[in-house]
C-alpha cells in the first residue's frame, strides 16, 4: 500500500486520505468562528450598554396639599453597581476572546501546554459571564417588576428605552456566555481525541 503522507496523530501509522487533517482544520475553524462570535457579542454587549442612558421628568408629591414637583431623573449603567460588574466582566471577555482568537491562530499546531491554559482562562471567563449576566438579569427583573415586600417600585415603566437597551446587552452578552460553552465542548472533545 502506497503512504499517502497523511499520518493518523494517535499511532502514527498512515491514512488513506486527509481524513484527520480534514478533520483537524474543521475543528480549528470552528475554534475561530467560535471565539469570533464571542468576541462580537461582548464588544456589542458593551456598546449596548454603554449607550443606554436616558433622563426622564418625575412628577414627584411632597405633600398631598401641594402640587407635585417635575424632577428630572437620569438612568446609567454605571449608577447600579451590577450593571458595572456586567460592564467589567463584558470588556474583560472581549479583550480575551480577541487576544485568545489571536493566540488560537498563531498556535495552530497545538502546543499542550497552551491548550489547557486557554480552557482553564475560558472557564474562568465563562464563569465570570454567568455570573454577572445573573446579576445584571436580577436588577432588570427588579427594574420590570419592582418588589411589593420591600415598597421598590418598577422604573422600567418611566426609563423603557433604558431597561430594553439592557435587556439587549444581557442576552447578547449569553449569547456569548454561550460561545464560551461551544468552545469548552470543543475543547473536551479535542482531549478526548488526543487520549484515545
Amino acid at each position: 500500500m502506497a503512504e499517502s503522507g497523511y499520518k493518523n496523530p494517535i499511532d502514527g501509522t498512515p491514512t488513506k486520505n486527509g481524513s484527520n487533517m480534514a478533520n483537524k482544520r474543521s475543528v480549528a475553524t470552528s475554534e475561530y468562528i467560535l471565539r469570533f462570535l464571542a468576541f462580537a457579542a461582548t464588544l456589542v454587549a458593551v456598546i449596548v450598554m454603554a449607550v443606554s442612558k436616558q433622563t426622564k421628568s418625575v412628577s414627584v408629591t411632597l405633600l398631598p396639599d401641594l402640587p407635585p414637583i417635575s424632577v428630572e431623573a437620569h438612568a446609567k449603567w454605571q449608577y447600579m453597581s451590577a450593571d458595572v460588574f456586567f460592564m467589567v466582566v463584558n470588556i474583560a471577555a472581549c479583550v480575551y476572546s480577541a487576544l485568545s482568537l489571536i493566540l488560537a491562530i498563531v498556535n495552530r499546531f497545538g502546543s499542550k501546554g497552551l491548550d489547557l491554559g486557554v480552557i482553564f482562562l475560558d472557564l474562568i471567563i465563562l464563569s465570570l459571564l454567568f455570573a454577572a449576566n445573573g446579576a445584571a438579569a436580577a436588577v432588570g427583573v427588579l427594574g420590570y417588576n419592582g418588589n411589593s415586600h420591600t415598597r421598590w417600585k418598577k422604573v422600567c415603566n418611566i426609563f423603557d428605552s433604558y431597561c430594553r437597551y439592557a435587556a439587549v446587552s444581557i442576552i447578547l452578552s449569553l449569547v456569548a456566555a454561550f460561545m464560551f460553552v461551544l468552545l469548552l465542548a470543543l475543547a473536551a472533545s479535542k482531549l478526548h481525541k488526543r487520549c484515545l
